[in-house]
């Protein structure tokens, strides 16, 4: 092959841009990105500078509610709501929305606006895969969280059939002339189980959320006898139906939701990413609502996603390291810790005056967001909070409807701390 060489940011995309994990984890998960944005920060390879708020190391990355295992999502403040939905303007009824404010965790205050309509999750709906994963690890190996990193770890996947067709490109570090480049994955295409995890939740991957669920159906069907052999595995996808693979399909997603005290009638991933796994395994729909990811967001940081092992490594793999997109690009979050999923989907029709375009869709627009933020990055934080967002509002750019309804938030939430602390204050020094 043809040896290329020029610097990172030439080969950029903009759907692409949105990677996690702690820049100092390369030994311990092999992910071999990470190293090359570690030694970008430190003027060492080409890459593009990432925000402040990125740079924590894994001891840095924590569950904060473990402590309250059993805090509940509250009943919505209707102050606190009306706020929320004067954010969103004049197409509201376009929004489903859901904020949980745990910056003062002996007071959380939630608001919530169309919480419960249903709505199709896109790419989010890839938070159900990696808990069905990481469920499956932890029904095979309960006692054994050392089994469960080797799996991760030494677990080669190698790209075939599956991936068709996938548009998204994923980051590939080129060790040896220090710089990444976005490709597109190949058949063929062969790294580990962390890095196809990595793949499917930073560069929002469908190709390699296809080969993350082929490997779930096989780990759910083989236990620990996981990982089996290319020939195994090509006999069992031969010789089972679509439907009998996507009944192990939708055993897994659900074991792992219910395991983490979701509502899989309320959340869950229905089928595959790609067209031909869809060929390939029989699905169902895909749904989701505000409150139940909201669920899902506060049972991560309680430890109860699968178990505390599992609510903290997909924790990481949420956390942005690299340059940030639609909700998370507000400038607001510079200094803030983001962990993040979103997905998009838009569709046009021909309309005089009207210029199709990414996440301008007239017919559908949709894009979806949920995020754990906590400013500034650190061990403690002023602000932390959880936010789930989906909205259709068309013709218009969504991915800037998000950024900003993120700066509208945050300086929302740190106004109200600010009056908090100052009240706090105030009376401290009325007692001294």
């Amino acid at each position: 092959m043809q040896k290329r060489f020029f610097p990172l940011i030439v080969l950029f995309t903009y759907w692409t841009l949105a990677g996690a994990y702690p820049l100092d984890a390369e030994p311990d998960t092999g992910i071999l990105r990470l190293e090359g944005y570690r030694l970008a920060q430190e003027g060492k390879a080409y890459a593009t500078a990432i925000p402040s708020g990125a740079l924590l190391k894994q001891a840095q990355i924590r569950l904060r509610l473990t402590g309250n295992p059993t805090l509940d999502i509250p009943d919505a403040d209707p102050e606190f709501t009306r706020q929320i939905v004067d954010l969103l303007g004049k197409q509201s009824e376009r929004f489903g929305i859901a904020v949980l404010d745990l910056s003062d965790p002996q007071q959380p205050r939630y608001a919530e606006h169309r919480g419960n309509i249903p709505f199709n999750p896109g790419s989010v709906g890839k938070l159900a895969v990696v808990t069905a994963m990481f469920n499956a690890l932890a029904t095979t190996y309960p006692d054994a969280l050392d089994r469960r990193r080797q799996v991760l770890h030494d677990t080669q996947i190698t790209a075939d059939r599956f991936i068709n067709y996938d548009h998204h490109k994923v980051p590939i570090w080129r060790s040896h002339y220090k710089y990444m480049q976005y490709e597109k994955l190949k058949i063929g295409d062969t790294d580990n189980l962390w890095t196809y995890l990595d793949w499917m939740m930073s560069a929002s991957s469908n190709a390699a959320a296809s080969m993350v669920m082929k490997n779930l159906i096989l780990l759910h069907r083989f236990g620990s006898q996981y990982p089996v052999d290319e020939a195994a595995s090509a006999r069992y996808f031969q010789e089972s139906s679509p439907l009998a693979l996507g009944q192990q399909l939708g055993s897994a997603i659900r074991e792992g939701l219910t395991a983490s005290g979701i509502d899989y009638e309320l959340f869950r991933q229905g089928n595959f990413f790609t067209a031909e796994g869809k060929r390939r395994v029989s699905g169902t729909n895909s749904t989701a609502t505000p409150r139940e990811l909201m669920r899902y967001l506060l049972h991560l940081e309680q430890g109860k996603v699968v178990d505390a092992f599992s609510s903290l490594e997909i924790k990481k793999l949420l956390y942005m390291t690299e340059k940030r997109i639609r909700y998370a690009s507000s400038p607001a979050l510079e200094n803030a810790a983001v962990y993040f999923k979103s997905g998009s989907m838009y569709r046009c029709r021909p309309e005089s005056g009207f210029t199709c375009g990414k996440y301008r869709g007239n017919v559908v627009n949709v894009l979806n967001s949920v995020a754990i933020i906590e400013a500034p990055a650190g061990d403690d934080p002023s602000l932390f909070y959880l936010v789930v967002v989906t909205s259709n509002v068309l013709k218009e750019n969504a991915a800037v409807a998000h950024q900003t309804l993120a700066t509208r938030i945050h300086r929302l939430l740190e106004k109200r701390h600010l009056v908090r602390s100052l009240v706090k204050n105030q009376v401290i020094h009325g007692d001294d």
